[in-house]
């Protein structure tokens, strides 16, 4: 395959009865991502640069701070007990500590604490929601014509309504995605809608196979690509495949909560989990949350996600770990050997996705290579709200654009050498989004 001529567009999908299966980067295609760079890279016989991708996952209520450091550099870094799962990626990890966001100091706990953890905005008590735009957004705008699906933003708990004593809504505290100072972006709770979104699974064969709606064109698509790109795309369909069968578990779930629930004469989504269609097995849920996002990475159909892996104030129980109390009461025993499994289940989450896309080729490199993951939650301890830092990991680099295998601590920098924001405008100049401002930051983090 040697001309252009004789290669597959880009823009090809495998398309069957109310769905189109976007495709992973395959050498046989002629180049990745925005018309013009396709164009220039045609024209001068050179690849194009690969999309860059950002994705944040957030964990409510802090961490067990105790577990929590790492020392060294590269393939030898040493990571404590609740980073130990990153092992396998640890030469692409970014272990940050140290950095805060102002606005999220001495106004409150709770809600105050978390819904500018994205935007570093002044947030506003009362009936009135007012915040900023959050960096996802900002990126997801920057992308928008470039891909199908402008974002995801998922979540494994729902949010919940009302107001805290702090006076300061609670859609604070269950969204950490905001379309702009007033408006959250609506969240995807069940994996099996988000799961319909990327494939554009529609109407009523929407429980059928999407591999079987599409399996013609896919065999038209193999007699024309590479034997390697062959079995590339066997893996992709496989894998596909996979997920498929642990997403129909789930919709099942949700169609018999739907119909409870219109025989109540409520919202499912208002009733308590597993009434309410979300997974029993909170590992499976995050774990297809992990799995949506990989294969919308992997696929170009979005450069960005958000997924609130428990919200401030979460009342997710863990059994599984051996933990007897939710996770907000529980984080207020921050120390403990019970949160430290808590903390570790959920660094896992970032460890699961980072080795998902490790093992997604994209040229010379994977697609962990070519993003940015971004591991944070609102809090440093639980037991004392403390909000003066903030634990952080970012995973990735950003096609060589983020040097990786690192520890940066800025706790002893003055506050205006450690600003949150000052990190998300560094990662916005090297994803090709220079801005002069974000948030309370106008320099980029220095050391980054």
């Amino acid at each position: 395959m040697s001309t252009s001529k004789s290669r597959v567009s880009r823009r090809t999908v495998l398309l069957g009865v109310g769905t189109a299966m976007a495709l992973p980067w395959l050498e046989s295609l002629p180049a990745w991502g925005d018309e013009a760079l396709v164009a220039d890279a045609l024209s001068s016989g050179t690849p194009a640069p690969f999309p860059k991708r950002f994705a944040a996952l957030f964990m409510g209520n802090g961490i067990n701070h105790k577990h929590w450091y790492a020392t060294g550099a590269g393939a030898a870094m040493e990571l404590s007990k609740s980073l130990e799962p990153l092992a396998p990626v640890k030469t692409k990890l970014n272990v940050i500590n140290g950095l805060f966001n102002k606005h999220a100091t001495g106004v409150g706990i709770h809600p105050g604490q978390t819904g500018n953890i994205l935007s570093g905005a002044a947030l506003q008590k009362g009936a009135v929601l007012k915040g900023g735009i959050s960096v996802d957004q900002v990126i997801a705008n920057h992308y928008a014509e470039q891909t199908s699906l402008p974002s995801l933003v998922l979540g494994c708990e729902q949010p919940i309504t009302g107001y805290h004593e702090s006076n300061f809504s609670m859609a604070y505290s269950s969204h950490i995605s905001w379309q702009d100072a007033n408006s959250p972006v609506p969240m995807e709770v069940y994996p099996s809608l988000a799961f319909d979104s990327l494939f554009d699974n529609q109407g009523t064969k929407r429980t059928k196979s999407i591999l079987d709606r599409v399996k013609e064109h896919a065999a038209h698509l193999n007699r024309q690509v590479s034997r390697a790109d062959q079995a590339k795309l066997d893996e992709y369909l496989n894998s596909v495949r996979e997920v498929e069968k642990r997403i129909e578990r789930t919709r099942d779930a949700k169609d018999k909560a739907d119909s409870n629930a219109r025989d109540r004469g409520q919202s499912a989504i208002t009733m308590k989990r597993p009434d309410n269609g979300l997974p029993e097995d909170l590992r499976e849920h995050m774990r297809l949350m992990g799995d949506i996002i990989a294969l919308a990475f992997q696929t170009d159909k979005t450069r960005v996600a958000t997924v609130l892996l428990c919200r401030d104030l979460s009342g997710l129980f863990y059994p599984f770990l051996d933990v007897r109390t939710a996770h907000h009461p529980a984080s207020h025993y921050d120390e403990s050997d019970e949160y430290e499994r808590v903390s570790r289940h959920y660094v896992s989450q970032l460890a699961y996705l980072a080795t998902r896309l490790d093992a997604m080729k994209e040229g010379e490199g994977t697609v962990l290579d070519n993003s940015c993951l971004m591991f944070v939650s609102n809090m440093w301890s639980g037991s004392k709200h403390d909000s003066t830092k903030v634990p952080l990991l970012l995973a990735g680099g950003l096609g060589g654009a983020l040097k990786t295998g690192r520890v940066l601590d800025y706790t002893k920098s003055g506050d205006d050498d450690r600003k949150l924001c000052s990190l998300y405008l560094s990662l916005l100049d090297r994803m090709g989004m220079p801005m002069k401002q974000f948030g309370d930051a106008e320099t980029k983090l220095a050391g980054l």
